[in-house]
């Protein structure tokens, strides 16, 4: 029996002593990965250098803090989302009493990305152990530092029984998916995605896959163009536009075009100077593929700012192009880097009836203080999410379930949201026994018909 089965087993039979049914239970587990964290967050934060080169402040706001919040958020309620929530009763089944509980499902894969290693790694263990489940963790091999540092955090807070962090470098992917789990929580690719979920329908496994997609972000002629400018340039060069969130590429009205494109130009060289590449705070790309795959995206490219990259320290300048069409190269796949393509508009209602036909983003981003356009853009196209007036803040909202849509995903987390995603949501009825109604018992008779077909309003 290999070494990956005889955890996946323990963890099968720790899960059935009920130990993590308890509210106390998993109160401490959140405890212990919390002060674990504060414990390693300085080498946290150098892993996070090393794999991405991501700013000391960068890597504390977007990975360790919103670890963090995730943690504290779900300490604070946790007891209420564990209550029995009551339901109405229907007449027809009166006098009984109607609720929900939700019970764990039992021993979860988890499978984290290596855009944001740490965070989207933990979030995803926070939501399992709030909801009373066993995790088996496999990170990228791609964030390495990061890997190891999640692995050794993990190994030394946590029985393997528990939880166990896989090893990178003796668990193939192909081993990780032969085994059934209870539930696989993916981060990642479409491509990928789709291999995860075709492997968990041969054990009728429940999936959650967070991918992504091409997020538009819209400008039209009403919006803050001041304010726009360094929300939509924050959103897409953090973590050097490798975010699943980030604008993928910008629609923006003819009119107010030309004043944005300077604007944003203003705000990278406010954000990062006019030599980004020689920034030290200014992330770079994972990896020669990555890099070189948009590098590619970028030839032939009318180039409004920057352009310029480095090959020895896979760094890519904040690179505008204007003048795109819907037909362009860099519009057929995910960017997932610092370069933000320019399509004008000249009517948003075209706009619209164009993104319909569209795959549905895992965000959507408008700016605008025209109510009508903004009501149109929110009901009349899909998405994970929408925020408006902003980029990427509606992830820092505990409330509002995170997931995608369509081709950007199925299911969603954070919060309550995450922990009823690794719950199964059980029905319970409890009839009275002070009372028996006969209607429903056989022999059945004309009269007993016309009741049931009165109650059911079958007939008048």
């Amino acid at each position: 029996m290999k070494e990956l089965e005889k955890i996946i087993n323990e963890q099968k039979i720790f899960f059935r002593t009920g130990l993590t049914n308890t509210e106390d239970f998993r109160k401490k587990a959140l405890i212990t990965l919390k002060n674990s964290i504060d414990k390693y967050k300085e080498e946290i934060i150098y892993a996070l250098k090393m794999d991405l080169n991501k700013s000391s402040t960068e890597s504390y706001i977007s990975e360790i803090a919103s670890a963090f919040a995730e943690i504290d958020f779900s300490l604070k309620n946790l007891s209420d989302w564990m209550k029995d929530t009551r339901e109405i009763t229907n007449m027809e089944a009166m006098p009984a009493k109607s609720f929900t509980r939700y019970e764990p499902l039992g021993v979860t894969l988890i499978i984290s990305p290596w855009n944001y290693p740490f965070l989207l790694a933990i979030n995803p263990i926070v939501n399992a152990i709030s909801s009373g489940n066993t995790v088996i963790l496999k990170t990228s091999k791609k964030s390495s530092y990061t890997s190891k540092i999640i692995k050794k955090l993990l190994d030394e807070s946590f029985d393997r029984a528990f939880i166990y962090c896989v090893d990178n470098e003796k668990v193939s992917h192909d081993e990780l998916l032969s085994y059934k789990y209870d539930h696989i929580f993916f981060t990642g690719s479409q491509k990928v995605g789709k291999i995860i979920m075709k492997k968990a329908s041969e054990n009728l496994t429940k999936v959650t896959l967070e991918l992504g997609g091409k997020s538009p972000c819209i400008v039209d002629e009403s919006a803050n163009l001041k304010f726009a400018a360094k929300r939509i340039i924050w959103g897409k060069l953090l973590n050097s536009g490798q975010t699943c969130v980030a604008p993928d590429y910008l629609l923006v009205h003819k009119d107010v075009k030309k004043e944005l494109l300077r604007l944003m130009k203003q705000t990278i060289l406010e954000f990062y100077g006019d030599r980004a590449l020689e920034n030290p705070d200014y992330p770079r790309i994972i990896d020669k593929n990555s890099f070189e795959r948009l590098i590619n995206l970028m030839e032939g490219q009318n180039i409004y700012t920057g352009g310029l990259y480095n090959s020895k320290t896979l760094k890519i300048e904040p690179t505008i192009i204007d003048d795109v069409d819907f037909s362009n190269k860099i519009m057929q796949e995910e960017i997932f880097g610092p370069i933000l393509p320019v399509i004008e508009y000249n009517d948003i209602f075209k706009i619209i009836e164009k993104l319909k036909f569209m795959d549905k983003p895992l965000s959507m981003y408008i700016f605008s203080e025209d109510k009508e356009h903004i009501d149109r853009l929110t009901y009349d196209l899909s998405s994970g999410g929408v925020c408006i007036n902003d980029t990427i803040m509606h992830l820092t909202n505990p409330n509002l379930e995170f997931g995608g849509v369509g081709e950007s995903g199925m299911g969603g987390y954070h919060g309550k949201f995450g922990f009823m995603n690794f719950s199964n949501r059980k029905s319970i009825m409890i009839r009275s026994n002070n009372i028996d109604i006969k209607i429903k018992y056989p022999p059945y008779s004309k009269g007993q018909e016309k009741i049931i077909k009165k109650i059911f309003k079958w007939e008048s």
